[in-house]
């Protein structure tokens, strides 16, 4: 009946570091020896600041949830910037960190169904009406 709109985030969570299989060993390691307090402060000396930022932003590790899997155990504390996930079972251990979102990020508009190019008379040059049948839906075009 009504339509919601969805609330900007306050803040993302980027990525990191992603570790997996024996690079992950280690880190898992210490998670069961120390705890994953320990781990996750060991994880943030690959932290650099605006130039993590950067690389996540650029590479599209920007998440609006923390990514977790059924098997995964997060670790959030709501004094840190940071988040650990990580999984035995698959092998991996992930650091994300807060990344605050600009006060007037606005999600991207939906693209157009249709593009369309118009002469200077209003005419749709992509395809004539009769070619636009539904019955043409889905069929291969060679050009």
């Amino acid at each position: 009946m009504f339509e919601q709109h969805p609330q900007p985030p306050n803040s993302r969570w980027i990525s990191v570091i992603f570790l997996q299989g024996e690079h992950a060993e280690e880190v898992l390691g210490m998670i069961n020896r120390s705890g994953p307090t320990v781990a996750s402060q060991f994880l943030r000396e690959w932290d650099h600041g605006e130039e993590t930022t950067e690389a996540a932003l650029t590479n599209g590790y920007v998440y609006d949830h923390i990514p977790a899997g059924t098997t995964d155990r997060t670790i959030e504390d709501a004094a840190s910037p940071y988040a650990l996930t990580y999984s035995t079972q698959f092998r991996y251990v992930s650091l994300l960190r807060r990344y605050p979102v600009a006060p007037d990020w606005e999600p991207a508009p939906a693209p157009a169904t249709t593009p369309a190019i118009r002469t200077r008379h209003g005419a749709d040059i992509w395809a004539p009406t009769r070619d636009r049948a539904t019955n043409m839906a889905g069929h291969t075009v060679a050009l």
